[in-house]
């Protein structure tokens, strides 16, 4: 595996250490609804939170959180659905996008909260 193909499990395990850190369950890692797969299904008290993690090194050309385009947003949706269906819950859904950069001085995250609504 090269370095670039594990920079992506990397990212998501600091994203759901990072989560942990700031008081929420972890539901499921990687859950997979047809070909769509949600990264991080997290819970706090007051939501269920679909987490889509972008990682990447120091040297990208464009923001991570901007490859999570609106098709992307729309199969993260419909996933998230399938899931709360699925599952039977009746909390509020949320969708985060966290970001992982690894640059020379260490790795930035940055959680944003709210990243998109199921209005698309």
């Amino acid at each position: 595996m090269s370095d670039n193909d594990a920079l992506g499990p990397r990212g998501e395990e600091l994203a759901a250490a990072y989560l942990r850190q700031n008081g929420y369950t972890i539901r499921d890692r990687n859950w997979r609804s047809g070909r769509t797969e949600i990264d991080i299904i997290a819970e706090n008290s007051g939501f269920v939170v679909f987490v889509e993690v972008k990682t990447r090194s120091a040297d990208y050309q464009v923001h991570p959180a901007e490859a999570v385009n609106v098709p992307k947003q729309r199969t993260i949706i419909n996933a998230a659905s399938n899931y709360i269906t699925r599952n039977g819950l009746e909390k509020e859904a949320r969708f985060d996008i966290i970001t992982v950069i690894f640059g020379r001085n260490g790795r930035e995250i940055d959680h944003i909260e709210n990243a998109f609504y199921p209005t698309i």
